[in-house]
């Protein structure tokens, strides 16, 4: 028997790095019963020399205890939720189209390694607050911050802290992009779209579904 084909794969490793890129704040989910832990983190994804994630870094804060249980039992799962929004069938010309919700999504399977060297902390805060501030919103009279501007309290705020390079074991994402969807019904919803803040989720449609509506 053949395997079937999974519409919502993603096409590539280079819409995965978009995909984190673009959402780089993510779950970071361990553990279970009592260890069961959630912690809501940026990340920034580190490729391989063919261009797939290899490494997802962040840091947690000494005070969140998840990290001292991910020494203990280093595996985990990083949630990403990129674009989304919900499909209403009132765009539809049939109207007996069921409401749906689209996405881009990924599961990290990973094992945690950490690290609180400060030279090593001061390269990963740099690192992440440069890529931050580099697609912040800002005014034409409004250059970039920098962890300098801090001045004492910066030292004192990164030693609060303790880095972690997650390793990818597994990768499982859902582009959920109205592949699936008739071609009238897609079109219904790329016309739907118009009307709110979805450019975003527009884009990864039309990149999904090439020569459709």
């Amino acid at each position: 028997m053949s395997e079937t084909k999974n519409i919502y794969a993603a096409r590539s490793d280079a819409d995965l790095l978009r995909l984190v890129r673009q959402q780089p704040l993510a779950w970071i989910v361990s553990g279970s019963g009592e260890k069961f832990r959630s912690t809501l983190l940026p990340v920034l994804a580190e490729t391989d020399a063919e261009g797939r994630i290899a490494r997802l870094v962040g840091h947690f804060s000494r005070y969140n205890d998840q990290h001292q249980l991910l020494t203990q039992d280093p595996r985990a799962v990083i949630l990403v939720l990129g674009t989304n929004g919900y499909i209403s069938p009132s765009w539809f010309a049939d109207k007996s189209q069921a409401p749906t919700w689209n996405y881009a999504s990924a599961q990290f399977v990973v094992d945690m390694q950490f690290f609180d060297a400060p030279e090593l902390i001061e390269a990963h805060l740099r690192q992440l607050v440069n890529t931050m501030e580099a697609q912040a919103p800002r005014g034409a009279d409004q250059i970039p911050w920098d962890v300098d501007q801090m001045g004492p309290r910066y030292f004192l705020r990164s030693r609060a802290i303790v880095g972690f390079n997650a390793s990818v074991r597994e990768i499982r994402p859902k582009f959920k992009l109205g592949q699936d969807e008739r071609d009238d019904v897609f079109s219904d919803i790329m016309a739907g779209l118009k009307h709110g803040p979805t450019a975003d989720l527009q884009a990864w449609m039309q990149d999904y579904n090439r020569g459709r509506g």
